[in-house]
């Protein structure tokens, strides 16, 4: 074993992780344009963050640029599980340092959330912060939607480094189609659909009813299907057009890119096609249907196009993962904020920027129970498991199911920690999914209308945990706690 520890490439990995790191703290200098007209405090702290986040990347660089450029399985799972980590140690700093969020686990707590996408945040009063920190919390949601590691797999290469083993471990999703043969064009082409999403949601949202600024920091956090607000109300602060313009362009940033391309290119034809596209399209509408019936039936105050609205709105952030709300859903009736609850469980589309467990896994899984009880009545018969016309292999299907045992032991898991942490039965099934899902809003006291602020420090870094977990699906982190992975 000791003899393998030292076949790992370190050196590959650290530089790695450095030139990670200098890309943040660029990053981080991009938010201060946007608070320059009062610039004080964290201005004064983004720029010292920005300093030590590059030249701790930049040390890592140099001192290991002798290292050998061949990343291997191992290290690319290494690679990417502690870059989302260090990413976040660094990019809490400017809260940190600014003093508007005084605690380090509390500052860590909002950057991990941001940086996977979840939205699930610690701050009361988000309002107070000043433009560069509210930039600085969608940005680090922007990056981690579609994975920063995605985007150093454009650059490295020309570097002299192959990234096919940090992709294969960024995106260990069922199917995920290459948009061409070589790995950098592919990350390319997706940064490149992502960047133009982007691009005309801040347009529209600008044109309509918010500010250059909030348009922007909430474009950045829809397509990252992420859910940070510059406003305590959310996307309720705004009117009906802000709102439906989000509905659109999470619903897009919901579905596989790989279809964003096909459409680009013409090919509308293969989206409709798509097998999961659809259930992802039919899930929606129906979930929307009934709750908009439910409101419009158990409530008074909301005419059908405001019922319609809210129920369409909560529909699709919860399924794609977003978490922006409109509405607090658990006031409404029992059994409608119970099929918000049931849409946790799901997430969006495979080869999106959601989280979840996704939608092809729920669908295959769901097949192969209804095969399962074809083949007991017919035990000789070869009834295969189908995806857009084509078996799927037994192989695939047993990766599934191990993933599905996982996903549910992780979640009971954390569930039962966050119970033993003092907190009740509803709060710890609500934070427990809504972090391993990444969604944001849970139930109980981490509903749309609460925040994570009131938790001790010991529950924070266990769902900073499990947050990583989900949005890394599971098996990229866990699989370094096995003793195999560490033999030869």
């Amino acid at each position: 074993m000791k003899s393998f520890l030292r076949d790992i490439n370190y050196g590959i990995i650290i530089r790695i992780i450095g030139f990670l790191l200098i890309i943040e703290g660029f990053f981080m200098l991009t938010s201060i344009p946007f608070a320059w007209k009062h610039c004080g405090a964290s201005c004064f702290a983004m720029l010292i963050s920005a300093v030590i986040t590059i030249l701790s990347g930049s040390i890592a660089w140099i001192m290991n640029n002798k290292a050998k450029k061949l990343v291997g399985k191992r290290e690319g799972y290494i690679i990417v599980t502690f870059s989302w980590i260090t990413i976040s140690l660094f990019g809490a700093l400017p809260f940190y340092i600014s003093g508007y969020i005084p605690s380090f686990t509390d500052a860590f707590f909002e950057t991990m959330s941001g940086f996977t996408t979840t939205g699930a945040s610690i701050l009361r009063d988000v309002e107070a912060l000043p433009r560069d920190l509210l930039y600085w919390r969608s940005i680090t949601q922007w990056l981690g939607g579609m994975g920063i590691i995605v985007l150093s797999v454009a650059i490295l290469p020309i570097l002299g480094i192959g990234g096919m083993q940090l992709f294969m471990a960024e995106m260990p999703g069922v199917t995920y189609d290459k948009l061409h043969p070589r790995i950098t064009s592919t990350a390319k082409r997706l940064w490149g659909i992502y960047v133009l999403l982007t691009a005309v949601q801040v347009l529209l949202l600008w044109l309509g009813e918010m500010s250059f600024f909030d348009a922007v920091c909430h474009s950045f956090t829809t397509m990252a299907t992420g859910g940070f607000s510059t406003q305590n109300e959310s996307i309720a602060a705004y009117g009906s057009f802000s709102q439906y313009v989000i509905i659109v362009f999470m619903f897009l940033a919901g579905t596989n890119f790989t279809l964003h391309y096909f459409a680009l290119h013409g090919q509308i034809k293969k989206v409709f096609q798509n097998e999961e596209f659809r259930i992802y399209f039919y899930l929606t509408a129906i979930a929307t249907i009934i709750i908009t019936a439910g409101l419009t039936y158990f409530s008074h105050l909301q005419g059908l196009d405001d019922a319609f609205r809210n129920a369409l709105f909560t529909v699709v952030s919860i399924l794609t993962t977003t978490g922006f709300a409109t509405d607090n859903y658990l006031n409404w009736p029992g059994l409608l904020w119970m099929i918000i609850f049931v849409l946790m469980f799901i997430g969006g589309s495979a080869g999106s920027t959601g989280g979840g467990m996704k939608v092809i896994r729920q669908l295959l899984l769901f097949k192969n129970s209804w095969m399962e009880l074809r083949r007991s009545i017919h035990p000789n018969a070869v009834l295969p498991v189908k995806y857009n016309q084509k078996s799927v292999p037994q192989e695939i299907i047993y990766k599934l199911m191990a993933f599905f045992l996982m996903y549910i032991l992780v979640f009971a898991s954390g569930t039962i920690l966050l119970s033993f942490l003092g907190l009740d039965f509803e709060t710890s099934v609500g934070a427990s999914i809504t972090c391993l899902g990444n969604i944001g809003p849970g139930i109980g006291m981490v509903g749309p209308a609460d925040n994570f602020g009131f938790m001790s420090d010991a529950a924070k870094w266990l769902l900073s945990f499990m947050m990583m977990l989900g949005r890394l699906e599971l098996f990229t982190v866990l699989i370094l706690f096995s003793p195999y992975f560490w033999k030869r």
